[in-house]
């Protein structure tokens, strides 16, 4: 008998761990290839792990609640047979007993290395990557919470930690100097640092009903206020004549729905035009890493989907300037309808470069979106409304109905300014009203 590593895939360029919440198979259960082993969760995405082989699970490595590192092997399954020389985590016979003695030190020590995490004190919310950089650098709870934070209430970012840990040598060889000094001098010095701000109190009554914020929910609540600490957030609007696009789709949507089994949105739409527009503006396309810019090769679209609890997730369309569209269609349709029943893959919400979010879904008609990090812009599509306008023609001004949406976009004012993200917006405006009615599909 032979035995495979189940390992913990690559799941993204910015995942190196995942936190292990469900265990599918319990030693002795016989897997199929493919079949889900166990459960995962990162701070983008849940998500299931299949074994690569068929077999009978033999080991456990990791408990229900353990960080596992990318790489690293979560269990031992039994395969029949020998291996055929191709996958280099069989191994064609037992190990020896000294080797079984160091897998499992290995295994304890990383174990022993997840127990006693960082824990939230009081009022203080301590995210996952303080919490990683905390334990990476040895810092203790009391240590951290001794930490100046100045992020919002306080809060530690991930710039007060790294500020913290550069400083840390240099900072207690002051505290000490301080110390010496205050004994010997007659007057003590005043302090210079400014105490943090107290927290206004919540009163609860017995009628009230508190509800715990789910793991996702905490995560963006954690996102969402990291990112308007970090861009300085600026929104240009513009309002768009939709109706050529409006009166195309209501021809069409019918004969596409019966050739594709699937229904056209007016989403895809929005994502060419968008990805049209940042081929024509690529300074849209940057991401910020310090003082440096990084402008983005490829054009991967993030589309906000809503989901069935009331958060959000954010798929990744990549390379959408590539697609035709009716391949936008099929990636819009695909990456909504799994996003809603929790089945997209860890790598399928990284690497966006670029996001869209319809707040029209929902009756909006304008709303002023918060960046996705570390991306530089976002646009929001509004409701599609249909109102009075001015029509110009050659023969004078007419009043009509005409269907309009404004297009609202939220860009990063350190390296955007509002000539680059108002001329962008007005080019997506640009692109859906010069639709052409006879576009096939």
């Amino acid at each position: 008998m032979a035995k495979f590593e189940l390992k913990l895939p690559k799941m993204g360029e910015s995942v190196a761990e995942a936190t292990l919440t469900n265990w599918l198979k319990e030693v002795g259960d016989t897997i199929e290839a493919d079949e889900a082993v166990l459960e995962i969760a990162t701070d983008k995405v849940d998500s299931e792990i299949p074994s690569e082989v068929d077999g009978v699970l033999i080991e456990k490595l990791f408990n229900v609640d353990d960080v596992v590192q990318v790489g690293q092997t979560i269990a031992i399954i039994e395969i029949a047979g020998g291996s055929n020389g191709t996958e280099k985590t069989v191994t064609e016979s037992a190990p020896s007993p000294e080797i079984v003695k160091e897998v499992e030190k290995q295994v304890e020590t990383a174990k022993q290395a997840t127990q006693a995490p960082i824990e939230n004190n009081g009022d203080r919310f301590y995210s996952p990557l303080v919490k990683n950089i905390a334990a990476a650098e040895n810092i203790s709870q009391a240590e951290l919470d001794g930490i100046s934070g100045t992020g919002k209430d306080g809060r530690v970012t991930k710039n007060d930690i790294l500020g913290y840990v550069e400083n840390r040598s240099s900072a207690k060889t002051q505290s000490q100097q301080a110390v010496v000094e205050t004994k010997t001098s007659e007057t003590p010095k005043p302090q210079t640092s400014e105490p943090a701000k107290p927290k206004a109190a919540i009163s609860v009554s017995g009628e009230d009903e508190i509800i715990e914020m789910t793991r996702m929910g905490k995560l963006i609540a954690h996102h969402m206020v990291e990112s308007v600490q970090t861009s300085a957030h600026v929104q240009s609007f513009v309002e768009c004549d939709v109706t050529n696009v409006w009166n195309w789709r209501n021809k069409v949507k019918s004969a596409f729905a019966k050739r594709e089994g699937e229904n056209l949105t007016f989403t895809p739409i929005f994502m060419e035009a968008v990805a049209k527009a940042l081929k024509d503006f690529p300074m849209m396309n940057i991401a910020v890493d310090g003082n440096n810019i990084i402008k983005r090769k490829n054009i991967n679209l993030g589309m906000a989907a809503s989901l069935p609890d009331g958060n959000l997730i954010v798929p990744v369309i990549k390379n959408a300037d590539r697609l035709n569209l009716l391949g936008m269609s099929k990636a819009v349709n695909d990456l909504a309808n799994r996003a809603r029943e929790n089945k997209l893959k860890p790598d399928e919400i990284q690497g966006g470069t670029y996001t869209v979010t319809n707040v029209g879904t929902f009756g909006s008609i304008m709303g002023t979106p918060i960046i996705n990090q570390p991306q530089v812009g976002i646009l929001a599509l509004g409701a599609i409304r249909k109102v009075p306008a001015v029509i110009e023609t050659p023969e004078g001004d007419f009043i009509g109905i005409r269907f309009k949406m404004f297009l609202s976009h939220s860009y990063d004012h350190r390296v955007v300014n509002g000539s680059l993200g108002g001329q962008f917006v007005k080019r997506v405006a640009d692109y859906l009203e010069a639709w052409d009615v006879n576009t096939e599909i």
